[in-house]
């Protein structure tokens, strides 16, 4: 049975591209506050520009979250192929077995 999100989140890969619509985002804010930085040391605005510097520590620090975000997300999609991947192995190899012609009962089990 194939799953059918009903929306972009409910998938990994849904997820995924909004790790990566997040990560452009972020590139471009940074250089949006690298640009206010550099207008800032030109007026000479001490304070806007401490101010600044927290804001790209911040965005950077973001960016590393989002980078892991990413990373995980990865792994699970990986983890979910390989393990679907053996399911259909598994099930591949059950129908292509021959039938079971009798059952064991509970006492030849070694219970």
């Amino acid at each position: 049975m194939v799953y059918d999100p009903d929306t972009p989140f409910d998938s990994i890969e849904g997820a995924l591209e909004y790790v990566a619509l997040l990560r452009e985002a972020l590139e471009e804010a940074r250089g949006s506050i690298e640009e206010d930085v550099a207008l800032a040391r030109g007026e000479g605005a001490t304070r806007r520009i401490e101010a600044l510097q927290i804001v790209a520590y911040k965005l950077d620090r973001l960016g590393h979250h989002v980078g892991a975000s990413h990373r995980l997300l990865n792994d699970l999609r990986s983890l979910r192929r390989l393990l679907m991947g053996e399911r259909g192995a598994a099930r591949q190899a059950v129908s292509e077995a021959e039938p079971i012609e009798s059952l064991e009962t509970e006492g030849d089990l070694g219970g």
